[in-house]
């Protein structure tokens, strides 16, 4: 009981650690990182927009507070040091002729208040800058020019983190797994892909890469080694109407790298198949791109799609998405070699042979008889 336990144990252990070795995820995030990079990474303070953009929204509420915090005190900490220099402050005694450049201000806490409600522009009008010196008004001017550019890099920062066609992409749905059956007469692997909004995905296109470590005829291993993968469905792969859930295929034949594949050996193949879908979003018409990825023990072999879309008695198409994923066995070839082979087997029946060595040759008649 102890040995089966254990060897279950070492099994599924086994198991999740391949299933975590892929590039993508099933969401489409890639398992990458980089290591030993030469570059400086004040690089990336070269195109701060896109870095911003690229922070999760806890880093950036963290700089959109401080920026706004640090602005409020720095400017707070100069407003101080030209009520200081004036001597507008209560310890310098300031005579009752004695006109401030800033009305109320009495220590650095006024001076924190007055400068926020000069960025926000608030304006409680109980503080407020006189024309007595140039310095403050210069100041005022800068604060307020200074604010409005933090506000709109800001604002503009989060409304396009918002809007980035990246949280389009997540109403894009791939089944579960990858299925492998007769299509058509031909052996093809099938994913299904829906889109969950109404709105529409302009100019879709839809392809794949296979990934896998292949071994040069030099010598030279290369870890995720790319191959094309051709996707299609019954109108081609250009300009998909994406109303309803698709069904897309590869057909396997002897270009695919699928070929030499079977039913039994499939799970021990290294591989991760990355199916990419672009397209333009009809609403902004930003463009979009979906991946998902599907490892060996994500294939299945022998199995298609259940049926999804029906016709109510209103005249409605209806998507069951409870069917979405799942899969009903079927009979199929166990590799796609023995599928070709049984085709050419069945036209060779079909056909007549002519035997070259037969030779035909009529007998001549005798009139003569010998009694």
């Amino acid at each position: 009981m102890f040995n089966y336990l254990r060897k279950r144990f070492a099994s599924h252990i086994t198991e999740r650690s391949r299933r975590r070795a892929r590039l993508v995820s099933k969401d489409g995030r890639c398992n990458i990182e980089f290591g030993n990079v030469e570059q400086s990474r004040f690089v990336f303070l070269i195109d701060i927009w896109t870095t911003i953009l690229d922070l999760r929204w806890r880093y950036k509420m963290t700089i959109f507070i401080s920026a706004f915090l640090g602005s409020w005190f720095l400017f707070g900490l100069l407003w101080y040091v030209v009520a200081y220099i004036h001597k507008d402050l209560p310890e310098f005694n300031p005579s009752i002729n004695h006109t401030p450049c800033v009305e109320n201000i009495n220590g650095l806490t006024s001076a924190f208040l007055f400068s926020l409600e000069t960025q926000v522009t608030i304006g409680y009008g109980f503080r407020c800058v006189t024309e007595q010196c140039v310095t403050a008004i210069f100041l005022l001017i800068f604060q307020s020019i200074l604010g409005v550019i933090i506000n709109s890099f800001m604002c503009g920062a989060i409304l396009a983190k918002i809007s980035r066609s990246k949280n389009r992409a997540k109403t894009i749905t791939f089944s579960k797994n990858a299925v492998i059956s007769k299509r058509g007469g031909k052996l093809c692997l099938l994913i299904r892909v829906a889109n969950l909004r109404k709105s529409l995905l302009i100019g879709s296109h839809i392809y794949g890469k296979l990934l896998k470590t292949t071994i040069t005829p030099e010598g030279e291993t290369i870890i995720l080694d790319q191959v094309n993968i051709e996707f299609v469905v019954d109108a081609g792969n250009e300009n998909l109407f994406f109303i309803s859930p698709l069904t897309i295929y590869h057909i396997i034949d002897k270009n695919s790298p699928f070929f030499h594949m079977a039913a039994e050996t499939i799970l021990q193949q290294d591989f991760e198949l990355v199916v990419f879908l672009d397209g333009t979003v009809e609403a902004t018409s930003a463009t979009c791109q979906v991946r998902t990825s599907y490892i060996p023990e994500e294939v299945l072999w022998g199995y298609r799609f259940a049926p999804i879309v029906s016709k109510t008695k209103e005249g409605k198409y209806r998507v069951d998405f409870q069917n979405f994923s799942k899969t009903v066995a079927v009979e199929t070839p166990h590799c796609a070699f023995c599928l070709y082979n049984e085709k050419e087997a069945k036209a060779k029946e079909k056909k007549g042979y002519d035997n070259p060595c037969f030779v035909f040759s009529e007998a001549s008649e005798t009139s003569d008889t010998k009694m």
